[in-house]
């Protein structure tokens, strides 16, 4: 009985699972089919509009060839009514004459004959019929005026459906990844003159080859590319691959997006561990405040471990000290760098090839290094004052200076201060530079092997600091760098 009830309950599942699932494609059908009927009337009230369109142009082509007709015909009556009437008045005015000469001859006196001969004489000389032209002013002859519209009437009878725009491929091959930028690069299967535009989407990701059901970044969307090819620009490669696809749009619809396509972004990418930095340190993922009030938090939770009286209540002591702007923050057990090794860790190790970050410093910080360290360094060790650490170290406590360090030997460097400082490691290779961020300026570089995996390290004392992760290695310094790459080290004595 028990086995039954089990196996019909299986049953009734089954079927409440499939009930759904018909239900939820009922639901999918009913919607295609009301958005099929949206979608037709758009489409024909579209296709109206474009009839209307072209009939209202056909008419405004119509009407302006009637009104060249017009004129032309205006203007030609004009010239040949001018002449008609300047004809018919010669023709009258030499009839006159004539009728006046026919009569003198007829007359039978002689007396004043000679006289009026010579009269009629002067006035046939001087009469307008033999001035004037007796050839058209102008032609009756309007073909020139006539149209043939057979090209035209071929080509509205081969109006037809905008065709969807082919898919597009991106052309591995053509892409390019460098300088924190992406440039993509597509062909269509044939020339199509009627796309206007394309639209390219991108995600970051963390898989190779096409994109998974379910991902953790979503697409972005770059519209009204006219080109076949698209540069994406100060790009966060925070994660390993970014994926690509393109689609064409005509005036009309957009076409299948192209198969999508995943490329490689290397970049080294890490956060500040929050539980390798000294008290006085205020860490988020990928900036440091300074916290002079840290150690003293510190003191107060030993002291109430101490005791539990209310007359040494550590709430009132700390209310006391501290700016009601901002409170105190638990930090137990941060005693990986303490007394005056204002240091934190990056949280991601380096054990092989060329890695790059930047860090925004504040100027006016008294104290600020950046550089890189072992894992053993010691919990009292300051960057560069000790042969498990390289850096750059800041100083603007009573006299500036900048200066590179290691093993506790320091060289001054005769560069101007950036406000960000890019640091480039190459662990095979056993290379430490440091540039100018902003220009690429080398600032200084060391050259050692490096026995086992490195750290980025920070240590700032009374300001503030931010890293940049995420970044590719620079073009300009991977120049710089195999130019570099022969000449001696002008650091040896600090290596």
């Amino acid at each position: 009985m028990g086995d039954q009830k089990e196996s019909l309950r299986k049953i009734t599942h089954t079927l409440a699972v499939k009930n759904e699932e018909i239900s939820n494609f009922i639901c999918t059908l009913k919607q295609s089919l009301e958005n099929l009927e949206a979608n037709s009337n758009q489409v024909q009230d579209d296709l109206q509009s474009e009839f209307g369109s072209l009939h209202a142009a056909l008419d405004e082509m119509k009407e302006n060839m009637l009104t060249r007709i017009k004129q032309e015909r205006a203007s030609r009556t004009y010239e040949l009514q001018n002449q008609l009437n300047a004809c018919s008045k010669a023709l009258e005015s030499s009839e006159e004459l004539l009728e006046l000469a026919n009569q003198t001859l007829c007359s039978s006196e002689t007396d004043g004959f000679t006289q009026a001969a010579k009269d009629i004489k002067d006035s046939v000389t001087m009469a307008p019929a033999f001035r004037l032209s007796l050839k058209a002013k102008a032609s009756d002859n309007m073909s020139h005026l006539m149209v043939d519209f057979s090209q035209e009437r071929e080509m509205l009878q081969g109006l037809k459906f905008l065709p969807v725009p082919a898919t597009p491929e991106i052309q591995v091959s053509e892409c390019q990844v460098c300088d924190n930028t992406a440039t993509i690069v597509w062909t269509l299967p044939e020339p199509d003159n009627k796309i206007e535009h394309y639209i390219l989407e991108h995600r970051r990701t963390n898989h190779e080859g096409p994109p998974r059901i379910r991902e953790d970044y979503p697409w972005m969307v770059v519209e009204g590319i006219r080109e076949m090819e698209h540069t994406l620009t100060g790009l966060r490669f925070d994660t390993r691959y970014m994926t690509f696809r393109v689609r064409a749009c005509n005036k009309a619809v957009a076409g299948e997006f192209s198969e999508p396509v995943t490329i490689e972004t290397h970049a080294f990418t890490f956060k500040l561990d929050s539980s390798s930095a000294h008290q006085n340190l205020k860490v988020d993922d990928l900036s440091v405040d300074w916290d002079s009030s840290g150690g003293k938090v510190q003191e107060i939770r030993k002291e109430k471990n101490r005791t539990n009286s209310p007359l040494h209540s550590p709430a009132r002591f700390v209310s006391a000290l501290m700016s009601p702007k901002r409170a105190p923050t638990a930090r137990p057990g941060r005693d990986r760098f303490t007394a005056e090794s204002y240091t934190v860790l990056a949280d991601t190790m380096i054990d092989a090839g060329q890695q790059y970050w930047e860090v925004k410093l504040d100027r006016e910080s008294k104290a600020f290094a950046v550089g890189i360290a072992l894992r053993s360094l010691g919990r009292f060790d300051q960057l560069g004052k000790s042969s498990a650490s390289w850096c750059i170290h800041l100083n603007n406590w009573l006299q500036q200076s900048l200066t590179a360090k290691h093993n506790n030997k320091a060289r001054t460097l005769d560069c101007p201060i950036p406000n960000t400082i890019g640091v480039y490691v190459n662990y095979d290779e056993g290379v430490v530079s440091f540039y100018n961020a902003k220009t690429k300026q080398l600032m200084h570089t060391f050259r050692t092997k490096f026995q086992q995996p490195v750290i980025p390290a920070f240590m700032v004392w009374n300001g503030s600091f931010s890293v940049v992760t995420g970044l590719q290695v620079p073009s300009a310094v991977q120049s710089g760098q195999r130019k570099n790459s022969g000449t001696s080290s002008s650091n040896a004595s600090l290596t």
